[in-house]
Order: structure tokens, then C-alpha cells, then sequence
């Protein structure tokens, strides 16, 4: 199993909605085809943290992917695939970006070294101690 991040927009797709959704809910209009092929590495299972980019930048939830890499139905182009993701838990405390980038810990995380990726991987280490950092105890772990 493996843990990843997912990067949105609070405008287009926000923690509130993500939770108040009726089940899993597809993690569509990704165009980059590194963030496609993390995706495509999914399992059910995975845990992922849900990172409201933009103005907020921050960790504000923990979701889990409920269905593997299928075609995107916001796209007629076969290249674009995503993954289904529903809401696992709220992060106690939000992590901001600034408190990832200032725990040196977290100094080889992607999120510090290419925070425009919108779909990313977190290693084991990563996912603990971001999980810590946010008052996630005991930390959830993929199953």
C-alpha cells in the first residue's frame, strides 16, 4: 500500500465538498501525465492527504482511493485517466505548507520540492509525520 497527496482548488472542489458528496466522487481534470501516472500506481486502499492549494495551502483531510485509474469522463481523450477518492477523516489541525517546508523531516517531500504537482506521492515517513504534525493519532494507515 502507499500514501499520496491530492492538490485542489477550494473554488473548484473543496474538503466540504469532497466529504458531503454521496460516496466516492472521481479525482478528474488532472492534465499532467506524471499526476496521470501516479494515479495510474494506485490501489484501493491508499491513503492519500487532500491539500487545498492556492490561497489556503494546507492539509485539510485524509482520503481513501475507493477505485483504481479508469478513463476520466471529463475528457473524450483516452491519454486521461483518474482514480476515485472518498473522505476519510477531517485533519484535526491543519498543516500548513509553510510548516511542511520548516520541519526538516519533510525537506525531500514533492510537495516541497515540486508543489505544482497535483497528484503526488508521500513516503511512509512523510505520511507520519505530516499525520503528527496535524494531530492524526493514531495515524491511519492504507488497508
Amino acid at each position: 500500500m502507499a500514501y499520496w497527496l491530492f492538490k485542489s482548488e477550494p473554488s473548484t472542489w473543496s474538503w466540504e465538498d469532497q466529504k458531503n458528496h454521496d460516496g466516492p466522487a472521481e479525482w478528474d481534470g488532472v492534465r499532467n501525465y506524471q499526476a496521470r501516472n501516479n494515479m495510474r500506481a494506485m490501489k484501493v486502499g491508499d491513503l492519500g492527504f487532500f491539500y487545498h492549494s492556492v490561497n489556503e495551502k494546507k492539509i485539510v483531510g485524509i482520503v481513501r482511493v475507493a477505485r483504481e485509474a479508469h478513463p476520466d469522463s471529463t475528457s473524450d481523450d483516452p491519454r486521461w485517466e483518474c482514480v476515485d477518492v472518498e473522505a476519510v477523516c477531517d485533519m484535526p489541525r491543519p498543516v500548513s505548507l509553510a510548516e511542511i517546508k520548516d520541519n526538516p523531516k519533510l525537506a525531500d517531500m514533492v510537495l516541497v520540492k515540486n508543489s505544482r504537482l497535483s497528484v503526488q506521492p508521500v513516503s511512509e515517513e512523510e505520511w507520519e509525520e505530516v499525520c503528527r504534525m496535524g494531530g492524526l493519532d493514531p495515524v491511519p494507515r492504507s488497508a
